[in-house]
């Protein structure tokens, strides 16, 4: 019996049709799939379509997402843990990898795997091997991995962000979810589908849509995809079939602006001044005051010591970057074009490494 599609899934365009042609090829192959796209294109779902289709589709389907957890953490996570492996740990426990055997393991936002997890990971790919936090035994598993991402991972594997080799193996095919704008034609089967959905959960019938919400919805260019459009349908149906509920006339659903954008008020506060890189301005100002100073067009007279001009630079760009992210450290990589390992290095490597000295020193930045 086939699978049933999810509501996420449905769409008639080329486009969308043509990525659910390939991924039911690529289920039947047992091979490590990446499947990328921008947030709420439904990659999870596409996912878990590859894992019903596939042979595997009666063996566990294991979801993990690397964003969310840090790097000691999605190792244990992943690989399981010893006791005693760290403080805490007092009995064994069994890692991602070891609940998905024989099934498919999802690997969410595996673009924020440190190096040291991607090493672990490319055994596991290469070997179908791996050991626990804290252990010596090595664990065999039968484990199809699918992974998602919404960055360029080529990209980042050319400029070491990501190990090469461990995406070559990740690769072996790709499924490039298209965006939402890119699929014109499903976004009103979607905004339907939607409506329709959210009537039934309040036990009414749709009103169907206004001619005027329908333009609006063709015409916007939903940056959160399926995800966005959802909430939008589902906000406005609710909105306009609550209101028709205590008295106002009956039509179709409208779509206003602050359906389409909840964050639409003249009350919305001010843009956080704590996201706005200020401290940049400052050298900013001094090089229109004294552009000798600032950007001197001749190498400086007498020896320098150049490795501490360089660690007192890295140090106020790391200072700066953390006080713009509010001493979040992996926001703070983002915001330098660094990879969280990589930021976690200069972290220690400039006295930030210590138990606790990463979040006073971001208060102090």
């Amino acid at each position: 019996m086939a699978t049933p599609s999810p509501p996420e899934l449905i769409g008639q365009s080329a486009t969308w049709l043509e990525s659910l042609e390939r991924v039911s090829l690529s289920a039947l192959v047992e091979r490590s799939i990446l499947v990328i796209g921008e947030r709420g294109t439904g990659k999870e779902l596409i996912a878990e379509r590859l894992h019903y289709l596939s042979p595997r589709w009666d063996k566990p389907f294991v979801k993990v997402n690397c964003g969310a957890l840090s790097e000691d953490l999605l190792d244990s996570e992943l690989f399981g843990h010893e006791a005693g492996a760290f403080t805490g740990a007092t009995k064994r426990r069994q890692g991602r990898f070891e609940q998905a055997d024989g099934g498919t393991l999802f690997l969410d936002e595996i673009a924020t795997a440190s190096m040291q997890v991607q090493e672990k990971l490319l055994r596991v790919v290469e070997y179908g091997q791996f050991q626990r936090l804290g252990g010596e035994d090595t664990i065999t598993c039968d484990v199809r991995i699918v992974a998602a991402t919404n960055v360029d991972l080529p990209a980042r594997a050319a400029d070491g962000r990501f190990r090469a080799d461990l995406l070559d193996r990740l690769a072996f095919d790709v499924i490039t979810l298209a965006p939402l704008r890119a699929r014109p034609e499903d976004i009103i089967l979607l905004a339907e589908y939607f409506g329709q959905r959210i009537a039934r959960e309040l036990e009414g019938d749709f009103p169907g849509w206004s001619r005027d919400a329908l333009e609006a919805m063709c015409s916007h260019d939903w940056p959160g995809n399926v995800r966005e459009l959802r909430n939008a349908a589902e906000r406005a149906t609710f909105r306009t079939m609550a209101a028709q509920a205590n008295g106002a006339p009956l039509g179709p659903v409208t779509l206003s602006r602050d359906a389409l954008d909840p964050f639409n008020s003249p009350w919305r506060p001010a843009k956080d001044l704590a996201t706005t890189p200020a401290p940049a301005a400052a050298p900013a100002k001094a090089v229109q005051a004294a552009p000798a100073e600032a950007a001197p067009t001749a190498a400086p007279q007498g020896p320098v010591d150049f490795n501490a001009i360089v660690a007192e630079f890295e140090k106020k760009l790391i200072a700066t970057a953390l006080e713009t992210c509010r001493g979040h450290q992996r926001k703070a990589a983002d915001h330098l074009g660094l990879s969280y390992h990589q930021m976690r290095g200069l972290l220690r490597k400039y006295g930030y490494g210590r138990e606790g000295a990463g979040e006073s020193a971001a208060n102090e930045a």
